[in-house]
């Protein structure tokens, strides 16, 4: 797929997700056919050092019995993979995580930046920010990838199909944990 062809898309509850391809923190290239035939969330964080969103991380792990043996995550940053590597090397995540230093698939899915939003999370999750910093140790010493990002999570359904598109209103707004439980254990098959 081209660049221009990317930028012109937008994905819509219903559509099918036809490709994904990232370089993963592992160092290997993550693809969507290793999640074919699986339920997931492709969940859209803002820079690696961001602290909303490595707190997310931490919570995804920590609850990861909560979901179904066949839904997994993808979590995607806007970040290089030698700066994701940085920030993230403290989690051991039973799910992929992403670099997209080139914001390629933040265009596609139509991901949203907003300067407001930015300093609502900022402001009104200043409890969370201090926990992720002071208690959790996610400290933002290097900003690398736009600060503007607003996190967005898209459930994708078995068969690569859109099933439900969360936008966060703020930067560290996700879709609730139980939503997304309850959609891991929601198969479309039959």
């Amino acid at each position: 797929m081209y660049e221009s062809e990317i930028k012109r898309m937008s994905y819509t509850i219903g559509d099918k997700i036809e490709s994904l391809s990232l370089p993963a923190l592992d160092g290997s290239q993550f693809n969507l056919e290793q999640v074919q035939g699986k339920r997931y969330m492709i969940s859209f964080m803002r820079f690696a050092a961001c602290p909303f969103c490595q707190l997310r991380i931490h919570q995804l792990i920590s609850r990861w019995q909560d979901f179904d043996e066949d839904f997994t995550v993808i979590a995607v940053f806007d970040s290089s993979l030698e700066n994701l590597q940085k920030y993230t090397q403290k989690h051991t995540a039973p799910f992929p995580i992403l670099a997209d230093e080139n914001g390629m698939y933040y265009q596609q899915f139509s991901i949203k930046y907003s300067v407001l939003g930015m300093l609502k999370g900022m402001f009104l999750r200043m409890p969370t920010l201090l926990y992720a910093m002071f208690f959790k140790g996610y400290l933002p010493s290097s900003i690398k990838g736009k600060m503007t990002t607003l996190p967005a999570d898209f459930l994708v359904d078995e068969k690569g199909v859109i099933n439900t598109i969360y936008h966060g209103k703020d930067s560290g707004d996700h879709m609730p944990f139980e939503q997304i439980s309850i959609f891991s254990k929601t198969s479309t098959r039959g």
